[in-house]
């Protein structure tokens, strides 16, 4: 299984990691509309943003299946836990911006 380098690239552009630590709790929480907070990977783990449409793919479903098993819908930062590393993750999301 080959990992195509664009399809890559473009995920982690898609994908907004949240500000820096050293910037406010409040700019950390902030939310665009029409996107979803999402925690993925080890402690520490990683907050991405990404698009609500993904929840309408099934390989995006699938992670949600896991993430409700293991953790359910509720994380104290606001957001949903993703049970997956973050290459994973990444590779989940760079194959729905190919499709």
């Amino acid at each position: 299984m080959g990992f195509r380098l664009p399809a890559i690239l473009s995920a982690k552009k898609i994908l907004l990691r949240s500000p820096s630590a050293n910037q406010t709790a409040s700019v950390a929480m902030e939310v665009p509309k029409g996107y979803l907070a999402v925690y993925v990977g080890e402690k520490p783990m990683k907050r991405f943003v990404i698009p609500v449409s993904y929840l309408n793919t099934p390989s995006f479903q699938d992670l949600l299946i896991h993430a409700e098993e293991e953790f359910g819908y509720d994380h104290p930062m606001g957001g949903i836990t993703i049970p997956c590393s973050e290459n994973m993750f990444i590779d989940v999301i760079s194959g729905l911006n190919c499709s």
